[in-house]
């Protein structure tokens, strides 16, 4: 009995030390990892773990501004950007659309315009913009605005729409550094065509900068740069775009009275642009028109603005006319196939006349 006890607790004793060392080993082994292989994932590779590391730290670095526009953007990282705050998605008094409505409705009339909704940003600068944009089903961002309030009506030249015309700059100077190419579109812009087809045509190929203009002389006339309008524009990322938005923002707080669209102006006049190298096409009225030059050409029309306009409600009444406009050329066109066949196009040869801007023109005595 006592042989059996001395020979048995230390058998025991080695056999318990055994297991303990032994779960130890393989504590460790499992729970520390060297950078490139763990013995206990035969199926692990070095280069994938690798690869995973760096996409995980690229992910976490992404930020919702980024991820949206990789949501919004077409094949070419190309978006369609829109700034909204409330006084542009709520109604105002005797209105049955809001501008925002307005703005969405064009696209839905106008012809191969329907799928670029796909493409669109809406970029809200208060609270209830971004809800109607979510309720809409859109693709939405909500812009940091620093406790500036820019939720009411920002009437044309008041301090607070300069300070939001320079909020709007910052940001899409950090959609160039993202990589990102877009058209930047006031809502009070209504869409009847597909503007792409007009801006990639091969010719235009190594232009920078598409810009829209409120009197247009040609596509590179020099005279245009005055009256250069930041309400619709099409820019693509690369150094010197960069270098362009940088030198404007920067200019901001050496510009009291002025928008942001005079500065803009001003550095194109004092040949900034020039210096960078940049190629400028100023866009032909007729196919951007706006309240300050109507179209000539019905047929070739692409975008309506209702710029040389201060007030919403004075935009709402004449855009509201522009759609109803386009509404009854479309109805003659499909009446008579001929004239597409024959491109016939001329307000002249259609008898058609936009409708007078009269809300927009009373606006400026109010």
């Amino acid at each position: 009995m006592d042989c059996a006890k001395k020979s048995f607790f230390p058998l025991g004793n080695f056999i318990i030390s055994f297991i303990i060392l032994a779960s130890c080993f393989v504590y460790l082994l499992t729970t520390w990892q060297s950078p490139t292989f763990n013995p206990f994932y035969p199926l692990q590779k070095p280069s994938n773990c690798s690869s995973l590391s760096n996409f995980t730290k690229v992910e976490l670095q992404r930020d919702e501004l980024d991820m949206e526009l990789e949501k919004s953007s077409n094949a070419n990282k190309t978006v369609i950007i829109a700034v909204v705050n409330k006084a542009y998605v709520e109604q105002t008094t005797g209105s049955e659309m809001t501008m925002f409505d307005l703005f969405l409705e064009s696209f839905w009339l106008g012809e191969d315009t329907r799928h670029l909704l796909d493409h669109l940003l809406v970029v809200a600068v208060d609270q209830t913009a971004y809800d109607r944009c979510k309720f809409k089903r859109l693709h939405c961002y909500k812009l940091a605005t620093d406790g500036l309030d820019f939720a009411g009506e920002k009437t044309y030249m008041s301090e607070d729409f300069i300070k939001l015309m320079w909020r709007r700059t910052l940001f899409l100077l950090d959609v160039l550094k993202l990589g990102y190419n877009f058209i930047f579109t006031d809502t009070d812009i209504m869409w009847v065509r597909n503007p792409f087809p007009s801006l990639m045509k091969a010719e235009y190929k190594d232009e920078d900068l598409h810009a829209s203009v409120d009197v247009y002389f040609g596509d590179k006339d020099t005279r245009c740069q005055k009256f250069v309008n930041t309400g619709f524009y099409y820019i693509k990322s690369n150094n010197k775009t960069i270098a362009l938005f940088d030198k404007w923002y920067s200019m901001k707080d050496n510009s009291t009275g002025k928008k942001e669209q005079d500065v803009f102006a001003d550095l194109m006049l004092e040949g900034f642009v020039n210096r960078l190298n940049m190629s400028v096409r100023f866009l032909d009225n007729n196919q951007f028109s706006g309240f300050c030059h109507d179209s000539k050409d019905v047929g070739l029309v692409k975008t309506v603005h209702a710029n040389c306009c201060p007030h919403i409600n004075a935009k709402l009444r004449d855009l509201t006319a522009v759609l109803r406009d386009w509404k009854r050329y479309k109805k003659v066109v499909s009446h008579r196939p001929s004239l597409a066949r024959n491109n016939v196009t001329s307000n002249v040869a259609l008898n058609f006349t936009w409708t007078g801007h009269h809300g927009c023109q009373k606006s400026w005595h109010m």
